[in-house]
């Protein structure tokens, strides 16, 4: 078996990586220096973003930017060192149609990406703010490139991607200083409203945590089957979950308390149930109490099963 022609090969990538040994060691040299650049400028955009802006996430978000895109620049450097023939404008004639595919391959990666910066730079909402996005709602723990950590109420994570918090509507509960709050008390039709609206602005009034500026009030807001509602509303300072419910706590009871404290009725519902016996001699006589209509004077006469005689035909009375 000739060996020589693989002896020739082998001779002929020696000599070939003796002569690139000079670029390979000095673009190791410059890719090294690139790496000692991208963490300078790292620093750098982390020092000049933390004092203009107040963004400790937005920070190390362009700050990684910086780093990534100075790295990718040391890679073409070297590259280039190495090979001196090759150029960026040959890696890109090389991807071609490849790099349209892989583009539409990681679309969403992108979207989500662009998404991502563009929440930072935009701030709808903050890492620590309160938000709700359709069933989800908690507080924000981490705002990342390509999705936004939330966590729940009863201590869950969820992991929502930055393209549909960017295109769709978020609640930001915390994005003011005050929020308000209200609740539908129901009082009996017998009861003075105006009496009612007062001990309920008194009791909201007297709870620790309802702010007197702006004042709470309480309006009239729906004559119910069996109780006139009344809205009670209160602004409360600051507006996290745990206050909000604290201070709802708190003015339902003290509503609760003087309206009952003061002889207000707090009715539930009811229903009226009227029994029609076909079988009466009464059937259609409107002195009785039938159906809504009022009772009229005079005897009742008892019903055909009792024996009774059928009663006389008379005519029917109008509503009072």
């Amino acid at each position: 078996m000739d060996f020589s022609l693989a002896w020739q090969k082998l001779n002929q990538i020696g000599r070939d990586l003796m002569l690139a040994l000079p670029n390979i060691v000095f673009g190791l040299v410059v890719f090294v220096g690139f790496i000692l650049l991208a963490r300078g400028v790292r620093a750098l955009v982390q020092r000049v973003t933390r004092s203009k802006k107040n963004n400790h996430n937005l920070s190390v978000l362009l700050s990684r930017l910086a780093y990534v895109a100075m790295l990718v620049l040391g890679v073409l450097v070297t590259v280039t060192i190495i090979l001196p023939g090759f150029t960026p404008a040959s890696l890109v004639s090389a991807l071609g149609v490849g790099g349209i595919a892989i583009g539409f391959a990681f679309k969403d990666i992108f979207q989500n990406f662009l998404a991502g910066i563009l929440l930072l730079l935009t701030e709808p909402f903050k890492i620590g703010d309160q938000i709700k996005y359709k069933d989800f709602e908690g507080t924000v723990e981490d705002i990342q490139t390509r999705a936004t950590a939330i966590k729940t109420y009863d201590g869950r994570r969820v992991i929502i991607p930055n393209a549909e918090l960017f295109t769709n509507a978020v609640t930001v509960n915390t994005a003011y200083d005050k929020r308000r709050l209200q609740y539908d008390v129901g009082i009996g039709y017998g009861d003075d409203i105006a009496r009612a609206r007062e001990l309920m602005l008194e009791a909201m009034r007297e709870t620790a945590g309802v702010l007197q500026d702006p004042a709470p009030d309480a309006l009239v807001m729906d004559l119910a089957e069996s109780s006139v509602n009344i809205r009670a509303r209160w602004w409360v300072d600051p507006p996290r979950q745990a206050d909000v419910l604290d201070a709802q706590d708190k003015v339902l009871e003290a509503i609760k308390n003087k309206l009952s404290k003061n002889g207000i009725d707090l009715p539930f519902p009811t229903r009226q149930i009227l029994f029609h016996d076909q079988t009466e001699a009464t059937d259609g006589n409107r002195r009785q109490q039938r159906e809504g209509w009022p009772g009229g004077q005079g005897d009742v006469p008892p019903a055909r099963a009792a024996g009774g005689p059928p009663a006389p035909a008379q005519p029917a009375e109008p509503p009072q």
